[in-house]
């Protein structure tokens, strides 16, 4: 059983909140105090509102087994929703989804089956995801949410286990960036093409794990659909969630939906939409932000993504010159399959057929989407031009069922995602466009703007090419508040570390450098030998040169690539109690902390290393000589320079902050991992 005596504080933090940090505020649990102000870099236990999962819930059904849960903590907080793999009719597949079905009746949890639409359009649609909630889930596009003003973000399977047996994880809240978005957007571009512009022309990881809040007159300029559009596509940026504010356009949305469901709808109805009006207050003029991005909407122009890139974003009318051949078109996925995206389609399309040579694949976002589209005759519209209907779903866009790219085939898509070899072969090349783009090149042939195909009273004027304009701030630096008056109160936590830093100085040092992948599906290994496996790609002599107390610090993006729970305990097995470094994968740092390894961000040190060392190529592991302590409660780590080059501070002592190791990522390390903690609580309860 997990006893924890009060977490106390002499004085909580107030200040003014950004919309992130007031969201996460109201789903925070166990707080120092009733008074204290959630803020970026905090770690915190959080219970969401809702958590979904998807074809994945199999999985995530035998992590909620193995922790030793049988029982759900709240039945309505989890949603089940099957969309990945609709297209499979094996009597594999179809055993699966009842297997899923199953489970859900016999836990009274909310279950949707394959064909109803894509999770995070039923989220939507349904008021899982709902205007100032928080509402996580186990897939990367939750983001999404962020259009509606919710707080989505994506989390990975253990948690959501965690969540069914708890009703918490943890979340450590990122780093905000403020986008602000001016003007409104010319005639012929659209929400697709915002993001693609951003995905493509600010592709230097400017909003890398960051959490962003879109504010601004043109945010509030745009659709709903279109802000859904961008959120969504914010998990392409980089970024951990991506957020728009709650004002009348949002209301409007969720008025209309009360309509569309009735009065007798749980989560969406009367009581839900005035409490909302009342609790969306402007966020506070001194809110803190770690960078602010402008971008004028009014200086953009169509955009296209791609080949096999998100980084890469080109004008259309500079591709269109090139007469690129296109043999596959897609319009579905939960980025642009909503009726908005269909008409904009059917609007291009009325009167013509699909280009003989094309194959043009269709897929309603969910069956209420296609109800309206057919009911409006826009559906019928790209049926009868020759378009290929699909079920609600993925399908294409993850690499699934029917329609995928062949070798040497180029594909023009409305996803999200171009990845060489994600949409079929890996030969095949994949463009990123608007619905209208979509369909114009699907009726011509070849990557084609909308207008040739348009009447002359509906399209719209083409605007002269510029680069669109956009501007990127760092806030300076301020003298870091040193909080001294959260303490590590759990037993069995150190307050604070001391040891030498060891420095791994690379950055983008992936899974594999640290625990390659010839031993990742070997299950039979035990601690020990994986202790010594660690870093073996990077540098063979780690293990040699690690000593007890060693603190590893690494450069930025640490722990980059696949998702394998081995790269962080071959390091707690080695010993190593704490990692710093520059920036941390976010998939690695929850599957470290997950498994009991501690993971904090500082890249003012990486700097200073950096600058002392250098990155020597036939040295990848340096012993530096310099001592840090670490305040794990107040953040702090005093680092005493007793090595590097000549000049280098030799004998200075520097103090740097890192983010506050709070109570839920303390206890997590305390009682080593997630799934402990799960067990214990269970204990408890």
């Amino acid at each position: 059983m997990l006893r924890v005596r009060p977490f106390s504080t002499s004085s909580a933090r107030r200040g003014p909140q950004n919309l992130i940090e007031r969201i996460v505020q109201k789903y925070a649990r166990d707080l120092p105090s009733p008074d204290y102000k959630v803020k970026q870099g905090d770690f915190v236990s959080i219970q969401p509102h809702h958590v979904m999962t998807h074809d994945n819930t199999g999985a995530v059904i035998g992590k909620f087994k193995a922790i030793g849960a049988s029982k759900f903590n709240n039945p309505k907080q989890p949603v089940f929703t099957l969309d990945h793999d609709v297209q499979n009719k094996t009597e594999k597949n179809l055993q699966k989804y009842k297997n899923i079905e199953e489970f859900a009746k016999s836990k009274g949890v909310d279950f949707y089956p394959a064909e109803t639409g894509i999770g995070h359009q039923t989220m939507v649609e349904q008021g899982y995801a709902f205007p100032l909630t928080m509402a996580v889930a186990s897939d990367s596009h939750s983001n999404m949410y962020g259009g509606i003003g919710c707080l989505g973000t994506p989390i990975v399977r253990t948690d959501a286990a965690a969540i069914w047996a708890t009703g918490r994880t943890w979340w450590q809240v990122p780093p905000v960036a403020k986008v602000e978005l001016l003007g409104k957007l010319p005639a012929g571009c659209t929400g697709k093409d915002v993001i693609v512009a951003l995905c493509g022309l600010l592709n230097k990881d400017e909003v890398l794990n960051h959490a962003i809040e879109f504010t601004g007159p043109g945010a509030t300029s745009l659709s709903i659909d279109e802000r859904l559009t961008i959120a969504n596509m914010t998990t392409e940026w980089g970024a951990l969630a991506g957020v728009f504010p709650v004002d009348e356009t949002t209301i409007d949305f969720v008025a209309k939906r009360v309509k569309v469901l009735g009065g007798n709808h749980s989560r969406i109805n009367a009581q839900t939409l005035e409490q909302l009006k009342k609790e969306a207050q402007p966020i506070d003029k001194d809110a803190k932000y770690a960078k602010h991005i402008t971008f004028d909407l009014s200086s953009m122009s169509p955009h296209i993504s791609g080949p096999n890139s998100v980084k890469v974003a080109t004008p259309l009318a500079e591709l269109e010159a090139q007469n690129i051949k296109i043999h596959k078109a897609y319009l579905l996925s939960c980025v642009n399959s909503r009726q908005s995206d269909i008409k904009a389609a059917a609007e291009v399309i009325r009167g013509h057929k699909i280009a003989p040579h094309v194959e043009f694949y269709i897929a309603p976002a969910s069956k209420e989407v296609q109800r309206d589209a057919e009911n409006s005759g826009d559906w019928g519209v790209l049926v009868d031009a020759g378009a290929k209907v699909l079920p609600a779903g993925c399908g294409p866009c993850i690499g699934l069922g029917t329609g995928l790219l062949k070798d040497g085939e180029v594909g023009i898509s409305a996803t999200n995602r171009n990845f060489k070899g994600r949409m079929g072969s890996r030969s095949a090349l994949a463009y990123l466009a608007s619905p209208a783009v979509v369909a114009a090149s699907a009726v011509t042939g070849k990557i084609s703007s909308p207008e040739s195909l348009l009447s002359s009273s509906s399209a719209p004027t083409p605007k002269p090419y510029s680069a669109p304009s956009f501007k990127v701030t760092i806030p300076p630096a301020t003298p870091a508040e040193k909080v001294k008056s959260v303490q590590s109160t759990i037993p069995g936590f150190p307050a604070s570390h001391t040891g030498e830093l060891i420095f791994l100085p690379a950055d983008n040092l992936d899974t594999d450098g640290i625990y390659p992948g010839a031993f990742t599906y070997q299950d039979d290994i035990p601690p020990a030998e994986m202790a010594k496996i660690a870093m073996r790609n990077y540098d063979p002599n780690f293990t040699s040169l690690l000593q007890k107390n060693d603190i590893v610090v690494s450069g930025f993006n640490f722990g980059t690539g696949s998702s394998r729970e081995q790269a962080a305990t071959c390091l707690l097995y080695a010993g190593v109690p704490l990692i710093l470094a520059g920036s941390l994968s976010e998939t690695y740092k929850r599957n470290a902390i997950n498994n009991g390894l501690l993971c904090l961000e500082a890249p003012e040190l990486v700097r200073d290393l950096i600058a002392a060392f250098g990155k020597p190529k036939d040295t990848p592991t340096i012993r530096t000589g310099w001592t840090c302590q670490i305040e794990y409660g107040a953040g702090l780590l005093k680092i005493s320079k007793n090595g590097g080059s000549a000049g280098a501070g030799k004998g200075e002592v520097k103090e740097y902050v890192v983010p506050v190791v709070g109570k839920a990522a303390q206890e997590l390390i305390v009682l080593g991992g997630l799934e402990n903690w799960v067990k214990a609580r269970i204990a408890d309860q």
